[in-house]
């Protein structure tokens, strides 16, 4: 019998049903989703809206190639650049983010044919080929991989960036930056940083890619997280909340990229199934005011969280929080998880990770809170 190739550390839970912030394993026992599938349900797990139209669009059909015209995919932009505020951007549709990410370096290569990438320590792109090199893990990046074609910089540190641009900045295509990091611990890029890499990437011809995929599509209380320094990156690139669980990806491309027949290509990227789910994630986004509460629950988690000497730090902006927690409280998760009842995720070495849907309720902030507080009182 062929085996499952055992890449993945699994916990012993079988989750068979969802609904809003809630999930339901065989057992009928309920857990809270405060992790979302890794940032991935925005809306809420079995959204009536989501599930609606994802089944009358199955009806209808689900699939056919990029050969034809497909008008949800214009819907889609349509909404999107309403939603985001980019109406005067171009949408490119694939599969995931870390093909979103491949092809934004790739377009910015095409762009301006250069070839020298700018990412930073603890970043996380994909595990793509070239998406994987700007990812730095080593332990993730196959000899085939390797490339010299990408310098790490510290993150945040604008005296390090400045001087990269002094030392080779005609040799650089793209910087390419997650508004806050995930897998790197909830790390916020500071506003001045942000306009630091505007301000190069301008002056030497280079391309400022914003990686959205985990902390964008609403979950900072903007709708990408970069702006909320006030600039606006060239490429922004997206996935893991745009379908909430349907596989699909994006890239928003400024003006100032031409496009050219062939330039770049997907078979499944903008399926009309992929573009019914996506449509009515922002329809929900956009009629139930999910900006502003993602701001004001992760507002209020932060400010709670903040008051409780227990914890090292608190960092991250709206439903996207990084809790900092002592080596010796490592084992709260689990026991929140398999006692409690209540899904997060976690970054190296000792954060909590907080993802959940941008609809989660102050009653179910203020469960966790009683819930967190309680294991952090028995260490």
């Amino acid at each position: 019998m062929m085996k499952l190739y055992g890449v993945y550390p699994l916990n012993p839970i079988e989750i068979v049903k969802g609904n809003g912030s809630y999930v339901y394993d065989k057992t009928g026992q309920q857990y809270l989703d405060l992790y979302g599938g890794h940032a991935v349900i925005s809306i809420g797990h079995t959204n009536p809206h989501y599930v609606a139209s994802i089944k009358n669009q199955l009806d209808n059909i689900g699939f056919y190639s990029n050969s034809i015209e497909i008008p949800q995919q214009q819907h889609l932009a349509g909404l999107l650049g309403e939603v985001s505020g980019l109406n005067n951007y171009q949408l490119f549709l694939c599969n995931s983010g870390a093909e979103a990410n491949e092809n934004a370096l790739k377009l910015a290569s095409f762009y301006n044919g250069k070839k020298k990438v700018i990412a930073f320590s603890k970043a996380f792109h994909g595990r793509t080929s070239l998406a994987v090199t700007a990812t730095d893990n080593p332990k993730i990046v196959a000899p085939v991989n390797e490339t010299d074609n990408i310098v790490f910089l510290p993150f945040n540190d604008e005296s390090a960036l400045e001087q990269a641009f002094a030392t080779y900045g005609a040799e650089v295509t793209a910087v390419i930056i997650e508004g806050i990091q995930g897998v790197g611990g909830i790390q916020v890029a500071t506003d001045s940083f942000l306009a630091k890499i505007r301000s190069l990437t301008s002056q030497y011809n280079a391309v400022f890619i914003a990686d959205e995929v985990q902390c964008g599509y609403g979950r900072t209380g903007s709708f990408y997280a970069v702006n909320d320094g006030g600039v606006k990156a060239d490429i922004y690139t997206m996935a893991k909340g745009m379908g909430n669980g349907f596989p699909i990806g994006a890239l928003a491309i400024s003006p100032q990229f031409k496009p050219w027949h062939g330039q770049l290509g997907t078979t499944f990227g903008g399926n009309h199934l992929a573009c019914a789910a996506a449509i009515a994630v922002l329809d929900v986004i956009k009629q139930d005011n999910l900006l502003q509460n993602a701001k004001m629950i992760g507002d209020y988690l932060m400010s709670e969280l903040k008051g409780n000497n227990k914890i090292q730090e608190v960092r991250g902006k709206g439903l996207m929080i990084g809790i900092d927690l002592a080596p010796e409280l490592k084992d709260v998760r689990k026991e929140l998880l398999f006692k409690d009842h209540i899904f997060t995720g976690t970054a190296s070495p000792n954060v909590i990770r907080l993802l959940p849907a941008l609809n989660l309720t102050k009653a179910d902030a203020d469960l966790f809170l009683e819930k967190f507080n309680n294991r952090l009182q028995q260490f």
